[in-house]
């Protein structure tokens, strides 16, 4: 019975009807369904199914938001839950777009994806300091730190940020993370991150794969 409870959860995530996932993640807790099996295999096998979807053009960004909110929906039920069980997140991540951009459509995406991974996301929003990514990856004892830009314009002061790490000592202690229209692979590698991926779900697979290879 248990199952079909969580593919139902899975089902109405994708289709991003918050209402009945809320509903069904309530109903699974009074039938005694582990909270983590109610995330992993209704919240995030859901998210994790409209992230594929996205990524071959299935499915949009308004598709991925709704499933967001109906993931966030449920989560937000769920969280105390797992709390008290003890489930630990996969990792933190800091994500925020870079000083002077204020773009952040391409930033909530990723942000939601990795939370649909199972991270636990400190966003630090749009126009960000090169200071505040330090600081707060520090703070919050963050694993990732991701960096996103959509103008030509804005893209080198991502490279601000990894040398201002470099400087402090910290760059080994991070994985750093790009992304962005104007991105590509050649600037990541000549800035020294990481990575770079082009859409948010892979950008969740491959943060997700280097925080558990780290």
């Amino acid at each position: 019975m248990g199952m079909e409870l969580l593919e139902e959860i899975s089902g109405f995530l994708q289709k991003g009807r918050a209402k009945n996932v809320k509903a069904l993640v309530t109903q699974a807790l009074e039938e005694g369904i582990d909270p983590k099996a109610i995330l992993n295999e209704g919240l995030l096998s859901g998210m994790m199914i409209i992230g594929e979807k996205f990524k071959k053009d299935e499915v949009f960004v308004p598709e991925v938001l709704v499933a967001a909110r109906a993931m966030n929906a449920g989560l937000a039920i769920l969280e105390p839950k797992l709390v008290e069980v003890g489930n630990e997140p996969v990792g933190k991540v800091v994500i925020g777009t870079v000083k002077g951009d204020l773009h952040d459509i391409g930033k909530n995406l990723v942000a939601m994806m990795l939370k649909g991974a199972g991270f636990e996301i400190h966003d630090i929003g749009v126009d960000t300091d090169p200071e505040k990514f330090i600081s707060e990856a520090e703070s919050v004892g963050a694993d990732v730190i991701c960096m996103s830009a959509l103008l030509t314009t804005t893209m080198p002061n991502m490279k601000v940020v990894i040398d201002m790490l470099k400087e402090k000592g910290l760059r080994d202690k991070y994985i750093v993370m790009v992304g962005g229209a104007p991105v590509n692979e050649a600037f990541a590698k000549e800035i020294g991150a990481d990575y770079y991926t082009e859409d948010a779900t892979t950008a969740a697979e491959v943060a997700r794969d280097a925080v558990l290879a780290k």
